[in-house]
Formats: C-alpha cells, structure tokens, sequence
C-alpha cells in the first residue's frame, strides 16, 4: 500500500461522490420507511424486507455475488462481494440494518419512520444508526460505478440491535466468504460534525434481572402494613445500593480506566443529552473518563403494576432490569457476577432475591490505530472532512468486534461512523446530519483509494 499523505481529496473522486448522494439519500429514505426492528417479533417480517431491499441496493452497485443469509434462528444478513483487483487488498465494509424501537411514536416530532429533513438533518429511525452505515457503503461503491479499487465483502447485519446473538455462529458457518484483510466498522459516531473520528476503545454490556419476593400473595395495605414490607419498596432499596452518593457505580472490583480527551463543554454536552435544568452529572473524572472508561449502571425497566391500575395492597414481588457498561480490559462475565453478588449481598429485611443473568452479553474491546490502514485512515478522513481526524472512545457497546478479531486475527479494524452528537442514536428524534454524510461518503472512498495503492 502507498504511503499516506494529507493532500486535499482528488477532485475527480469528490465529484463522483457528490453526483451519487442524491440517489444515496433517496434509497436511505427508503430503507428508513422499513421498520427493521428484529428484536420485536412483530417486524420480523419487516426486517427480511429489509434485507430483500439491501440485497437489491447491492446488485444496482454491480457486486458480482449477492447472497442473503443467516443463522439458525438468526435475522436476515446481506453479503455481496467486489473481486479484488491483481495485487489489491478485500475490505470488509459492515454495517446493520435492524433499528431499535422507537421508544414511542407519538413522542417524536414526525413519525418516526416517515423520513423528514429539518435544519439540514434526515430525522427517522434507523437514519443514523446504522442505515446511514449501510448507504455509505453503497454509495462508495457507486461513486466507483460499481468497480471499486479493491476487493469489497459488503457485510450488512440483520440483528445488532439484539446484540448480534447468532453472528458466531454466522462467521463460523460463512468465514470463507466474509474473510478480509481490513474491516470498516461503519456504526460510530464523530465529536463533531465536521470532526472524523476513528473509535479505538468500545465499553461493554452485561444484564441481569433481579426479583425480591416477599410474600406468597398480595394483602392489604392497611391491615398488614407496618410490620409487613413490600417487595417494590425492598427492590428500591436494593437498586439504590448501586451508586454512590456521587453517582459513582458502588459495584466493588470493576475496572476503571482514563482517557487524554479534553472535556467537551459541559452545557452543550449537558443540551445533548436533555437533561433537565439543575439536574446534577453523575461520577468525577472528566466527561470522556466517565462516558468511554468507566463503568455505568442503569435500571432499564421494572416490573410493576402501574399507578392507574395500584390498589392498596402489599406486592409480593417486583422484579427490575439492570444494565452495567463495561470499561476496557473488564472481563464481561466477571462483571456480572460482580453485580449479582452486590445485589444479593443488599436486598433488605431479609427479603428473597433471585439474579438471572441476561444473554446479552458484549466484552469491551480496545484497537491499537497503528500501521499503515491507520496511517491511510487518517489521511483520507482529514481530507474528507477538512479537519484532523481524532481517535476517540464512545461509551456504547459493539458487541461483534471482538468477534471479528477472533475469526480474522490478522484484519485491521477500524470503526468509523456518520453519527454526531445531535444524533440521538436509540433516542427519540433520532436524525443524521446531511452534510456529515456525505463528508463521510467522500473519506470512505479516499480510504479505498489509498489501500489500493492510487493516492
């Protein structure tokens, strides 16, 4: 591969790619219009028509071979296929095309997947994260007029938002076909909107539930209450052992690590997010420190009657989700029994407590950006966007990469990605920044160049 350099994108490159985004973002309005959302039952359905219509994006783009495949049990995956030129390396560009939920239609400003532009930004579910991953990737290959400079397995998953159950399994079955000697991971997101980043560290996932049982039955409020508890109010007190008075997780034996990223400004930080006005930020250490090295727990859900249908008795039981993010270098299943132990050593009143661990379970990850894919990388992204590329971590889960460095220890990965911080990627009003796009189109298509060799 050549040396890279930071010249200004290539001008014939640049205007390919600007003719093609018209066309990218009529398809990815389509792709949103699809509710792909394999985790709920009800869209399985949708989510192969999904795949249907990514398998036909591919064969418009000239790919020599598509194939829809899965796992048993497993959701719809696309894999198409770019021969390698003589003496070219393959790229693997992956992406997913299963959304998350929509955390309720009528809370968002237009429907969530009817795709609608404001101020400059493509609002809709799955318009981020990731089916603007899996457009970036076609429009790549469009811009190239279907013959890209290098090798392509194009690898669109059905099932990430489910934690990517059956992916081993997949790989196993299928690595011949998915084998490559770089992966480009597009299912991250950037500082900025017009600052690249290059994700080098990953937090992970582990779930429990936890149930307090109290009673054989429900009874009256008013004739047993006192000297009777409640499972709910034990589950409470049982959920606030899990932080500080701080906010810092009270967990004992997770990893902690740092990060040499500056603070972003607090108020803009504190305006993406919503939080409320004087609601305080949770932990110490800087904000990077505390969103991309650090451990965070949250209750995602309980079980309980709702307050329009409570009546004065006392529950017998409650039960709860918990979520716990994983800093790098922590081992994911000691993680979790670190947490099941914390809870049943802090259920009150000697009240029962069972912990069943969830199946969700994605080990934190960290990549070394050295060596020549890196070096190419940077130059193209800096080019692309007009700025330096930066290596960031983000506090999410990509519960499939270290999968990838397991089946294909020798492939560089880099994990790239088209969301920013306004993005609101699983949240309601999630949207992509146009510009972002198609910076991001543009400094996909500088990388393949400089892998082959022609920058």
């Amino acid at each position: 591969m050549a040396e890279p350099h930071t010249d200004p994108a290539p001008a014939a490159l640049s205007a390919a790619v600007d003719a093609v985004l018209p066309g990218a973002r009529t398809d990815l309005e389509a792709l949103v219009r699809i509710p792909s959302i394999w985790a709920d039952p009800a869209h399985s359905e949708d989510t192969r028509r999904s795949a249907d219509a990514v398998a036909t994006l591919a064969r418009d783009a000239g790919a020599a071979s598509v194939e829809i495949m899965s796992a048993d049990g497993g959701a719809p995956a696309v894999v198409a296929h770019w021969p390698a030129p003589a003496g070219t390396p393959t790229v693997m560009l992956y992406a997913h095309h299963d959304v998350q939920p929509t955390g309720g239609d009528d809370e968002w400003t237009s429907p969530p997947f009817e795709p609608t532009e404001r101020d400059g930004r493509l609002y809709g579910r799955g318009a981020a994260d990731d089916k603007a991953g899996v457009m970036t990737h076609l429009a790549v290959l469009r811009a190239y007029d279907g013959r890209p400079p290098v090798g392509v397995v194009l690898f669109i998953e059905g099932e990430e938002e489910s934690g990517s159950p059956t992916l081993t399994a997949l790989l196993a079955e299928h690595r011949e076909k998915l084998s490559a000697d770089v992966i480009v991971i597009a299912d991250a997101a950037n500082p900025a909107v017009d600052v690249p980043a290059l994700t080098t560290s990953l937090r992970g996932l582990v779930d429990v539930v936890v149930e307090v049982s109290m009673l054989e039955r429900p009874v009256h409020s008013g004739v047993y209450g006192g000297p009777i508890g409640d499972a709910l109010t034990a589950l409470c007190r049982t959920l606030a052992t899990l932080h500080d008075d701080k906010g810092e997780v009270a967990v004992p034996g997770l990893v902690r690590g740092s990060s040499d990223a500056p603070d972003p400004d607090e108020a803009t930080y504190r305006s993406d997010a919503g939080l409320l006005d004087g609601v305080e930020l949770l932990g110490t250490g800087s904000i990077p420190d505390r969103t991309n090295h650090a451990p965070a727990v949250a209750v995602l859900g309980i079980d309980a009657p709702k307050v329009a249908e409570a009546s004065n008795v006392l529950l017998p039981r409650a039960r709860a989700m918990v979520s716990m993010r994983l800093a790098p270098g922590q081992d994911a299943r000691e993680a979790q029994r670190a947490l099941a132990e914390h809870l049943e050593g802090n259920v009150p009143w000697g009240a029962h407590l069972s912990v069943t661990p969830g199946h969700g379970v994605a080990e934190p990850f960290s990549l070394s950006s050295a060596g020549a894919v890196y070096d190419h990388a940077r130059a193209a992204f800096s080019a692309a966007y007009g700025n330096d590329a930066v290596e960031t971590g983000i506090g999410g889960s990509i519960p499939f990469i270290a999968e990838f460095a397991r089946t294909f220890p020798g492939a560089a990965v880099l994990v790239t990605g088209v969301g920013d911080p306004a993005s609101r990627w699983h949240g309601i009003d999630e949207s992509l920044h146009l510009g972002m796009f198609g910076r991001g189109v543009l400094a996909e298509a500088l990388l393949l160049d400089r892998l082959a060799g022609r920058a």
